[in-house]
């Protein structure tokens, strides 16, 4: 583990993850039939998952500061950007056969790769400024809708007047509002000086989930679902 990581974002991730598995593993029992299969229309899970996917873009917003906070590291950046889209682009092609409710033409990962290029604009911006364009985008989800953002290429901007049909559904309005908000939370509070030390080696592992969000991401809902299978057959 590198010294200028920030053990508190990796903690703070790893607890999303957490979350998520804990969700997705509801959400299981639910399609499985070991639950009301009305589970998850309930309002606390609703939210749950909004909370979830919001702390994930905020999460980003502050990474994308502590990256590249006092200059963009252009191939790092790239690097990153090309890991997400493709994470993303995989999550779509197994979405069209695999994922109740609808391909995920614009989900997390599209949304947290597509905010990352909009918060190249607002590293430069003072924080205030950001974090005002952050809440003008959060408005925006309760502002009037268009029929010409109906298209399914235009999915992304999450002002169509007709929902589409997706298993994970996050477009720019409103969720590039907590990438942005996490930018400015980041350079108000300078993170990008930040200087940390070599982490003890219980908080190293806590943090193991943390540094490999992105893998983790991929993989557990199959490892789940395949355990889920493995236990109907063995019952069968």
């Amino acid at each position: 583990m590198t010294k200028n990581r920030l053990p508190a974002l990796d903690i703070a991730r790893t607890l999303a993850l957490v979350c998520m598995v804990i969700f997705h593993f509801t959400f299981d029992l639910a399609l499985f039939g070991f639950i009301d299969p009305g589970t998850m229309s309930q309002p606390f899970w609703y939210y749950f998952a909004r909370m979830i996917a919001g702390s994930f873009l905020f999460l980003s917003g502050v990474s994308l500061w502590m990256a590249h906070g006092q200059g963009i590291r252009w191939p790092a950046f790239w690097t990153r950007f090309a890991k997400v889209a493709a994470a993303a682009a995989l999550v779509t092609l197994a979405s069209i056969w695999l994922v109740p409710g609808g391909p995920i033409w614009f989900g997390i990962l599209h949304a947290i790769a597509a905010a990352s290029l909009l918060g190249l604009v607002a590293l430069r911006l003072p924080w205030q400024v950001t974090l005002a364009l952050a809440a003008v985008i959060f408005a925006a989800a309760w502002g009037p809708r268009f029929a010409v953002f109906d298209p399914i290429w235009l999915v992304w901007t999450g002002l169509a007047e007709s929902r589409p049909m997706m298993g994970d559904y996050v477009p720019l309005v409103p969720w590039a509002a907590p990438a942005l908000a996490g930018i400015a939370a980041a350079k108000a509070l300078r993170l990008d000086q930040w200087r940390g030390t070599r982490p003890s080696p219980l908080l190293h592992r806590l943090t193991f989930p943390g540094r490999h969000s992105l893998i983790i991401y991929l993989v557990h809902q199959p490892i789940l679902i395949g355990l889920f299978n493995v236990y109907l057959w063995a019952n069968s």
